[in-house]
């Protein structure tokens, strides 16, 4: 009698004769995708108690964001739809940014696919619409969490101020260099801009018969926007012409460009050598407790403006300044330096190397110049000084590395420093995680 077949071909899960051998049939399991499965889940079981996700949110509950309810217009006894909660935003993107995602379309799907983003989202669907208007419609309440957040480790001793280091970073503007465009060209683009806005308005009024009504209003919008681009790209061209760079380069002013895609970049000398448009995000950070203290967005390519607003920001975020502030040769400038130091600020930063004399005073420095020329003189200065590059770029570098601080996915200082602050609090929160400060 023969010997009855073991395994039946068919069934889910089940092996199925694909092929012989000299060792005898070969046997393997197929996917059986018509088949229904019914699967309970619990969000909360999605990710473990330890996951930084969780972390992060139990870091917002201790925040006050109670700013962000504000602009809601959705009020108990009124009509429409509940608005999606703000904690919940914050929280995505602060574990978005924390892996280095910037893309708010690839956020909206992860939120339906990656366990520590469902978890945050609470298994709701969150379009990219909703989370690209949170992220650069909130610089204001950004910019207060941070002060908060400082606020509180100061409180605790984790921030005391005693060290501060300053370093800048260019980065990639959302613009190309194709889109700078002189005088004459600009206003060439903005008046076909302006019959462009005038003929899908005159569709608009007219019945749709080729295209639906919404098709003829979104290119409606993309004229305007055109058009708005162009208007503003105009005015910064005037910005442009009165800058230090665009003199100091001896260029007509007739020569002067601006981007139509986006007129508040400018085009700066990049780290590799070469010049594309970019913008420069200062960086500070306490050397101490290794937590960014203070961020900002200029247009300028140069460094050398930037360590007085620095300080002022410091100050007004924390009530008081730094004892000592660490700079490279790029922010070495006499009144920044003699304001810095007359307020009780001792400024480091290297001296030329092209002088003899270094510690010696000089024809035209004030006093808080010759007491930094005295100090930097010294060997004691020379190992202060470190302490600059150990935190102040390896900060930079983590957040372009690591933070997505390579090219911005947004346009304008406004949305830019929106950007940059949530990349900062991110940064901040994560080193609270790491050295188990209780908030």
């Amino acid at each position: 009698m023969a010997q009855e077949q073991l395994f039946v071909c068919g069934a889910a899960g089940e092996a199925e004769v694909v092929g012989s051998g000299e060792q005898g049939e070969v046997r393997v399991k197929r996917a059986n995708r018509s088949q229904g499965v019914m699967q309970a889940t619990c969000i909360d079981e999605l990710i473990p108690v330890d996951h930084r996700a969780r972390a992060l949110w139990v870091l917002s509950e201790k925040l006050d964001l109670s700013p962000f309810y504000e602009p809601i217009r959705s009020r108990e006894g009124e009509a429409g739809r509940p608005a999606i909660d703000p904690r919940v935003l914050l929280c995505l993107w602060l574990y978005a940014t924390s892996e280095g995602i910037g893309s708010a379309r690839h956020l909206s799907r992860l939120c339906e696919r990656d366990a520590p983003y469902r978890w945050l989202a609470g298994g709701m669907r969150i379009n990219a619409h909703t989370l690209s208007d949170f992220r650069v419609g909130h610089e204001e309440r950004l910019n207060g969490l941070l002060t908060e957040l400082l606020a509180a480790l100061m409180k605790q001793g984790v921030v005391r101020l005693g060290r501060v280091a300053q370093d800048g970073c260019r980065v990639r503007a959302s613009a190309g260099a194709a889109s700078f465009r002189r005088e004459s060209s600009l206003k060439k683009c903005l008046e076909a801009a302006r019959k462009q806005v005038k003929a899908t308005r005159a569709q608009l009024d007219a019945p749709a018969r080729e295209e639906s009504r919404q098709k003829v209003a979104a290119k409606a919008r993309a004229a305007q926007e055109v058009e708005s681009r162009a208007s503003r790209a105009l005015a910064e061209l005037e910005k442009i012409r009165g800058s230090r760079t665009h003199s100091a380069r001896k260029r007509k002013p007739e020569d002067a460009r601006a981007s139509t895609t986006d007129p508040e970049a400018r085009v700066m000398r990049m780290p590799d050598g070469g010049y594309r448009p970019a913008v420069n995000v200062q960086v500070a950070t306490d050397v101490e407790s290794r937590v960014v203290v203070g961020v900002g967005i200029t247009q300028s390519g140069s460094d050398m403006n930037e360590m007085t607003p620095m300080l002022e920001q410091i100050e007004q975020r924390t009530g008081r300044r730094p004892d000592e502030h660490l700079v490279d040769g790029g922010y070495v400038k006499r009144e920044a330096i003699n304001a810095a130091e007359s307020a009780g600020t001792k400024i480091y930063a290297p001296q030329s190397k092209q002088r003899e004399g270094k510690g010696s005073r000089r024809w035209g420095d004030g006093d808080g110049v010759a007491s930094w020329r005295e100090r930097m003189a010294t060997a004691e200065a020379a190992v202060t000084y470190k302490d600059r590059a150990a935190t102040a770029e390896t900060v930079n570098a983590d957040l372009r590395q690591w933070r997505g601080l390579r090219q911005m996915p947004v346009r304008g200082t406004g949305k830019t420093l929106s950007v940059v602050l949530l990349m900062a609090l991110t940064y901040n929160l994560m080193r609270v995680v790491s050295l188990g400060i209780q908030l």
